[in-house]
């Protein structure tokens, strides 16, 4: 039981970071028909911009409480990606609306490749400790172990979805992006800005991308230049599992991909002996991802869209 517990703890730690990214996938796929495979290095870049903010705040206040820098960094970072995300739809992707599907594909890979180039030039090619700002002495839970960081993103998370369903459902900007996502033809009909909804969408994306990115340089105590494929990739996988374009699927999509990791490295590794341990992860989420698109190819929470003529 104490195991279950502990893997639960870690799922919906890792379910929870790929969930904050997921939604940035699955917004600008409702809203463009796009996947911006650039997102992951929007979460790197939160994390190293993260780190340099605490770097910085050693120098000039080393007293600060550890929160309070971890506030600070996280304030720090949404700017930085927020920006960062907003040059790349206006410079990479506006012009391409209208090109075939491959071409904006092609840019994304392209953009992907030239952030982590510029990450690597600005902070150097090998991994960096990420300052250990909350207490590191985990606390038991039912038998099972969680740390302080793990609370608070698993709250911070909560939070950001929370308000993120709120904003969709309940405010004039959702109602405009949901109304763009149908069809923006009709809806640039209706006085709505298609290209400010859209422009918000990235900035949104953005902002939980890097508030995912400083949570997981926090959590595993490292970053670099190259640390946001992996994350973009499952948190892309997460979008798929879930129905992408759909919010909520992402959020079930990342929650239920996160515990599929850990219970299936925690259980079938130990029932192989560790042949198929951590290392081999990865194998239970997708192969679980490719039963399931190919039961539902629109995934588990996804909807059946008109295709825009």
């Amino acid at each position: 039981m104490d195991i279950l517990t502990q893997q639960l703890i870690n799922g919906l730690v890792l379910g929870s970071m790929y969930a904050l990214v997921a939604l940035g996938y699955t917004m600008v796929y409702g809203v463009l028909n796009l996947i911006n495979f650039a997102h992951g290095e929007v979460l790197m870049i939160g994390a190293m911009t993260s780190l340099s903010l605490l770097h910085l705040l050693e120098k000039i206040a080393p007293g600060l409480p550890g929160g309070v820098q971890l506030f600070i960094a996280i304030a720090g970072a949404i700017p930085v990606c927020v920006v960062v995300s907003i040059i790349i739809e206006r410079v990479a992707y506006r012009r391409l609306r209208n090109a075939p599907r491959l071409a904006p594909l092609i840019t994304a890979i392209g953009v992907s490749i030239l952030l982590q180039t510029l990450a690597m030039m600005i902070w150097g090619r090998n991994p960096l400790p990420f300052p250990q700002v909350l207490p590191g002495e985990p606390l038991h839970f039912f038998g099972a172990l969680i740390t302080p960081t793990q609370i608070l993103l698993l709250v911070l998370a909560a939070v950001a979805m929370s308000a993120l369903a709120m904003l969709v459902q309940m405010t004039r900007l959702g109602r405009a992006m949901r109304a763009v996502a149908e069809n923006p033809r009709v809806a640039a009909l209706m006085g709505v800005d298609a290209n400010r909804v859209i422009v918000y969408t990235f900035a949104i994306g953005a902002a939980l991308a890097a508030l995912a990115g400083v949570m997981w340089a926090a959590n595993y105590a490292s970053a670099q230049f190259a640390m946001g494929f992996t994350p973009g990739l499952k948190a892309f996988s997460a979008a798929v599992l879930g129905g992408i374009g759909n919010i909520y699927g992402a959020m079930l999509g990342g929650i239920l991909l996160g515990l599929i990791e850990s219970l299936g490295a925690g259980y079938i590794g130990e029932l192989t002996g560790g042949f198929l341990g951590s290392h081999y992860q990865d194998i239970f989420a997708f192969i679980v991802l490719i039963i399931v698109l190919t039961v539902r190819p629109s995934g588990l929470m996804g909807e059946r869209v008109a295709d825009r003529s």
